[in-house]
């Protein structure tokens, strides 16, 4: 009971780490990364498609995506759909590759980004806190019924402690990194 307690709690916490990593994966830094056209659709003979399904991206250089379409007509409907996507981006046609050039950060714009990213950060610790308590209820519970000695569940609980902590740690290292890459000119 106790180590599949502690096992779903760690599996859960790991979700928790993934969910905040992908979530600063879409906090955009000043450098280009394809991952951020990733949720644009593009209309494609009547409905509505992820951009990668109907061209290649690919990293030009550091601060440009290259979007190669696959069917030459394609190219302005990709083009407008990249500028309608609400990114600040403003992509240039250049015959069938169309490239999307990076706007550099402004200072005020990185501060506000790192705002964001620790809100995020502090969502992912609230889960992680939340999931501990969640398990230490269940210990609790199953103390009342008899099904664990009170050292067991002392021993689960320091366990479950620990696991937290180590969680929590993982998420202050990578919002840490995340801030170095917004704060990097």
């Amino acid at each position: 009971m106790i180590p599949e307690l502690k096992k779903t709690a760690e599996h859960k916490m790991l979700k928790s780490l993934d969910a905040l990593k992908h979530d600063l994966a879409k906090v955009r830094t000043g450098r280009a990364h394809t991952g951020l056209l990733d949720h644009v659709q593009v209309e494609y003979y009547g409905s509505m498609v992820p951009i990668s399904q109907v061209a290649n991206l690919t990293l030009v250089d550091a601060r440009t995506i290259g979007v190669q379409v696959w069917e030459k007509p394609m190219a302005g409907k990709v083009e407008k759909a990249i500028r309608d996507a609400d990114l600040g981006l403003n992509p240039a046609s250049q015959g069938e590759i169309i490239r999307v050039p990076m706007p550099a950060l402004t200072e005020e714009r990185r501060k506000e980004l790192i705002k964001v990213v620790k809100h995020e950060g502090e969502n992912a610790k609230i889960a992680v806190r939340n999931l501990r308590r969640d398990a230490i209820a269940h210990l609790k519970e199953a103390l009342k019924k008899k099904e664990v000695s009170e050292d067991d569940e002392r021993r689960a609980q320091d366990d479950i402690q620990r696991l937290t902590d180590r969680y929590v740690a993982e998420v202050d290292k990578m919002l840490i990194e995340k801030e170095k890459d917004l704060m990097a000119v």
